[in-house]
């Protein structure tokens, strides 16, 4: 049993080196903009850029919109394939990892030749090159969406909850959003951390799409031009996104104990 323990703390810390070094590495790397001295000049040159928060804040925005589709698209379809479709399940979850084998810089070019005419034209205005890219975003987050959808809704009886419901009279919708959604939370806020993981450091569909508003090509100009301030912004950004995945497991937290209350109750 000692000796199992052993080896676990040891593969656990070996994880844990190979993760952090690198990091630690880079964030040695950033505070050396002054010969001889650790400064945090670099990232205050960082912040001082108004660029930065513009990308950064469209990347969020454009995040935040991807996981609403992403969400209302995959839910719906997974919970009728599991109530009534199961075997279409394989074909579906097949289509959702093609964007695994498509290259992005091969989907980013077909969506673009393919909308930019008649009669959609949407690269013909900021909106709809904005719409453009929530939906290639949509496509590229597609395996992350679906497999932490899927693996929820397998945990719970999809059938049994739909025959519950409605056997007080609930209608698809009031079974959707009121019965399913609650009991994918976990699912879902998992979903919605790998989306946001993902869109805000993604850089080729972006690129092309709407260039330096975006976060990810930012990050490219920055890393081309500033040797400090490109290391900088990668700790800036590794800490965005473990902020962001706290914030989402607390308010996951404050979730389930105000649902538990309510149950006591």
């Amino acid at each position: 049993m000692k000796r199992t323990s052993f080896w676990s703390w040891f593969w656990v810390a070996i994880g844990s080196l190979y993760f952090f070094l690198p990091l630690l590495s880079t964030f040695d790397f950033s505070l050396r903009a002054k010969k001889g001295v650790l400064t945090f000049i670099a990232y205050e040159n960082v912040f001082k850029d108004p660029q930065f928060w513009s990308t950064i804040r469209f990347s969020l925005v454009i995040a935040l919109f991807t996981v609403i589709f992403s969400i209302l698209l995959v839910v719906p379809t997974v919970y009728w394939i599991r109530l009534r479709l199961p075997q279409l399940r394989m074909l579906v979850e097949f289509i959702s990892m093609l964007s695994y084998v498509i290259p992005a810089i091969v989907l980013v070019f077909g969506l673009i030749r393919v909308f930019s005419g008649a009669p959609f034209h949407l690269t013909n205005s900021y909106f709809g090159t904005y719409v453009l890219l929530v939906a290639a975003y949509v496509v590229l987050t597609l395996p992350f969406v679906f497999r932490a959808i899927d693996t929820g809704m397998s945990a719970i009886d999809v059938r049994a909850l739909t025959e519950a419901a409605q056997s007080l009279g609930a209608g698809r919708g009031t079974i959707l959003f009121r019965v399913i959604f609650p009991n994918l939370r976990v699912a879902i806020l998992s979903s919605v951390f790998l989306t946001l993981a993902t869109v805000i450091g993604e850089y080729t569909m972006a690129s092309f799409i709407v260039g330096i508003k975006a976060f990810g090509p930012y990050m490219s100009l920055i890393g081309q031009n500033k040797t400090y301030e490109s290391s900088s912004i990668t700790i800036i950004s590794f800490t965005m996104t473990w902020a962001l995945m706290m914030v989402i497991q607390v308010f996951n937290r404050d979730k389930t104990k105000r649902s538990s209350l309510s149950g006591v109750r």
